[in-house]
């Protein structure tokens, strides 16, 4: 008995991958839904820095993030960090269900379908990833967008060229009115054609970047020697802090066009499109106006790659099938 505590901390990389079908559906979504909950409030501070800093022409821009921080702050306490937040987290919770459930069965469908190519392994985890990533990106995106146009919209009230909103449901009202339903996908062609190759990048840095580590720690699937849960969870979150890293440094342009495209009313003459979005952005800022809100950004997606992939690797350990 002493033997098998003493063992009991010890994993295989190979059976850190828990797969979709060891896992109880009810309990994956349900854990999933509150602890994703969880870190979205931890982080929706930088999120809410990051937009207001993307869209404002009230001189946010030439600010550090700290200053546009505290400058909330000041002005709207605690109440203003969390600018959206109850419209996020609360809409969020059908769209996990639907981006868990994707991600997990694509991913899974991926590796039987890589099974009988001549691939290292750690290619085919990448891959699979990779592939499963971008996938349930693609089907989620169809319920985000609108969210994200809603919550972004409740987070800029008062800004230049922006329009104010009661509520959720009053943003709802007022784009429907001026624009119709296209106004709540504004930003979606944008979305499609960069989420989801970002959200294949993010997953292939992850994989990559926690196979390099195991390997620099002397790690092999074939030793006797195995990782404890302290270094998994260790090599997970750096490995999460390198892909939301890299991830922010190529994404960050296209997410401020995005970010513009869906909050700002004002364009003159014509309906707002994404080349006159960055037409305007160009011409006002320059070529660094397309990084406009880069520090939050690339702090919020460090820590939420950090957070998000230590979360997610325990939600499923803790829905791990009994018996």
């Amino acid at each position: 008995m002493a033997i098998e505590a003493a063992e009991a901390p010890e994993l295989a990389l190979a059976d850190t991958d828990i797969n979709w079908d060891r896992l109880d559906k009810t309990r994956f979504h349900v854990i999933g839904a509150m602890l994703f909950t969880l870190q979205q409030g931890m982080l929706h501070p930088t999120a809410v820095v990051k937009t207001r800093m993307q869209v404002a022409d009230s001189g946010l821009f030439h600010m550090r993030g700290t200053k546009v921080f505290r400058l909330i702050l000041k002005n709207d306490g605690i109440p203003g960090l969390y600018r959206g937040f109850g419209t996020s987290a609360i809409g969020s919770l059908p769209g996990r269900v639907l981006a868990l459930t994707s991600l997990e069965v694509s991913k899974d469908m991926m590796m039987k379908y890589t099974q009988n190519l001549d691939l290292p392994v750690a290619a085919r985890v990448g891959v699979a990833n990779g592939v499963a990533g971008m996938l349930s990106n693609l089907v989620s995106c169809v319920y985000f967008v609108p969210l994200d146009v809603i919550s972004q919209r409740l987070m800029v009230q008062g800004l230049p060229g922006t329009t104010y909103c009661k509520g959720p449901f009053d943003a709802i009202r007022k784009v429907m009115k001026t624009v119709g339903l296209r106004g709540l996908y504004r930003g979606f062609g944008l979305t499609v054609l960069t989420q989801p190759p970002a959200s294949a990048l993010w997953w292939g840095a992850y994989g990559a970047a926690q196979h390099i580590i195991w390997r620099s720690l002397g790690y092999r699937d074939d030793m006797d020697k195995k990782p404890s849960h302290m270094e998994m969870v260790t090599v997970q979150a750096t490995a999460g802090m390198i892909a939301g890293a890299c991830s922010s440094v190529i994404t960050t342009p296209l997410d401020t066009v995005k970010t513009r495209l869906q909050v700002i009313d004002d364009y003159g003459a014509g309906r707002p499109t994404v080349l006159k979005t960055a037409k305007t952005l160009l011409k006002k800022d320059g070529w660094w106006g397309f990084y406009r809100g880069f520090g939050p950004r690339f702090l919020n997606m460090s820590l939420y790659g950090t957070t998000m992939i230590v979360t997610y690797e325990l939600i499923k350990r803790l829905s791990v099938k009994k018996g």
